[in-house]
């Protein structure tokens, strides 16, 4: 049968028991309607039904921490200490190879190699003994949880369809984000909560925009999109009721707004206005439940003290790290955590210091929380960010001083938990961090291998949209197996 004629039998048989519905009461319409929607709706609930997992899932949720920028991977994970001899010469044409250059150091006369200026050290508690910079002393304790992915590659250059990409699969605007397709996949499991949260931390110098879309449901039910979370005062607008307005009154409210889309939704068939009653109904449960999440008081001095003293400190990355674990057992399924300020094409060493100080104690005591809670086992951890820096220097090097600009064919992202064997490394670089030399990894194989562990074949967790199933991996993608537990 042609789109267009299931549409028109859909229109049809909705509208028959919608029709129904209103004309008997609990009578055959609604008990019919009721079927077709998978049983009693919930107050609020959706119409669409959770696809759910295709085979046993491994993880049930995501912890996704974007480093927004481009964090320099030659200075934080991808030791290359043959650079330090090589200071200031000229990158060989041989390993450049004509790849594509950002506007910012196509015009430059020279490329000259900017060997990081900080140490790096062996993790002997990692199975493949990594070597991690000095700049991570914390994320130097974990090691052994973590998998580094050395081989990362992108097919975006620029900032924004960089992180588009690595959100939605495609550099092109107007798809869902990975939290969106989660959400749309799994179904919540907090009635409370939002499925899809997201937080964003500050960081130093140059801060990239961060577009709303970044964590968009796209042409999904827009009861997908992600909920940010505010970083200074209540972390939802609205939490508390106006002056004279009591608990009781807005019940009141919301119910009679509901049965006003209710006749909407009858006679106009539109989804959306499901999307709508839902989301109004879990802003009215968030004024119970927002404000228990975000109190602190109930956590013990031990575990106030292992994320570090910017924990007390609303919107930073410490908070938000304990805040992503505070959702994590409360069963919320996608947690995003933005970073801003990796972007460094000047003054890097001074820059990074101070983000790798704001993030460094956070994440490293998120992923032990996580495992001494239990739940790391079942909550899958994404460090990373939308590609990585040049090996070259952008403008004026020094031997202390130095910038790097975008690079996104070979870069280093971590994952941790979840599924994921822990204590690896995956792939590798030349000798100057530039190529890939063994087994690339694009952003769709991520993203097709992150799926497999919450469940899902990529190839079937889709939507028709406009006439084409769409997905997370586009067209292409392979689930990695080499990093499976």
């Amino acid at each position: 049968m042609d789109p267009l004629s299931q549409h028109h039998l859909s229109l049809t048989r909705r509208r028959f028991f919608s029709r129904a519905a209103s004309g008997l009461g609990a009578g055959l319409g609604a008990l019919s309607l009721a079927s077709i929607l998978g049983g009693e709706r919930a107050r609020g609930a959706s119409s669409e039904l959770p696809v759910g997992p295709h085979f046993a899932p491994k993880a049930k949720r995501v912890i996704y921490m974007h480093m927004e920028g481009g964090p320099s991977h030659l200075d934080l994970y991808d030791y290359k200490p043959e650079l330090r001899r090589r200071f200031n010469q000229d990158l060989p044409d041989s390993i450049r190879k004509g790849q594509r250059l950002t506007t910012m150091t196509s015009g430059q006369a020279r490329f000259p190699i900017a060997p990081s200026v900080f140490r790096f050290s062996r993790c002997e508690n990692h199975t493949g003994g990594v070597w991690l910079s000095e700049l991570l002393p914390h994320t130097q304790q974990i090691a052994n949880e973590l998998c580094f992915l050395h081989s990362m590659e992108t097919e975006a250059i620029n900032h924004e369809p960089g992180i588009t990409f690595f959100q939605t699969g495609a550099q092109v605007a107007g798809r869902p984000s990975f939290g969106s397709w989660l959400s749309y996949g799994l179904g919540s499991a907090n009635a409370n909560l939002p499925t899809f949260a997201v937080m964003i931390s500050q960081g130093q110098g140059n801060m990239q925009a961060l577009a709303a879309r970044f964590w968009g449901s796209g042409f999904l039910p827009s009861e997908h999109q992600g909920c940010k979370l505010r970083s200074s005062g209540d972390p939802v607008l609205y939490l508390k009721d106006p002056p004279g307005v009591a608990r009781l009154d807005r019940r009141r409210m919301l119910d009679l707004v509901g049965a006003l889309d209710e006749i909407e939704r009858r006679e106009s068939l539109d989804d959306e206005i499901d999307a709508r009653i839902a989301q109004a109904e879990m802003a009215y449960r968030m004024q119970m439940s927002v404000p228990e999440l975000a109190d602190f008081s109930d956590e013990d001095e031990a575990t106030l003290e292992m994320y570090g003293p910017d924990v007390r400190k609303p919107g930073s990355f410490a908070a938000n790290c304990l805040l992503a674990r505070r959702l994590a057992e409360r069963g919320v399924r996608f947690i995003q955590l933005y970073m801003r300020g990796w972007d460094q094409h000047g003054g890097l060493p001074a820059e990074i210091k101070l983000q790798t100080q704001a993030v460094d104690q956070g994440q490293a005591a998120l992923i032990k929380d996580l495992r001494r809670r239990g739940l790391l086992d079942e909550t899958l951890v994404l460090w990373g960010g939308e590609f990585g820096r040049t090996v070259y220097s952008q403008g004026t090097l020094t031997e202390t001083n130095y910038g790097r600009d975008h690079h996104p064919r070979a870069f280093t992202v971590w994952a941790a938990g979840g599924g994921i064997r822990g204590g690896i490394s995956y792939g590798k670089t030349d000798d100057y961090g530039y190529n890939i030399v063994e087994n690339p990894l694009s952003v769709h194989d991520l993203h097709a291998t992150l799926l497999h562990v919450l469940g899902f074949d990529h190839e079937r967790l889709s939507y028709r949209h406009q006439g084409r199933d769409y997905r997370l991996t586009d067209t292409s993608g392979r689930v990695v197996r080499e990093l499976l537990a």
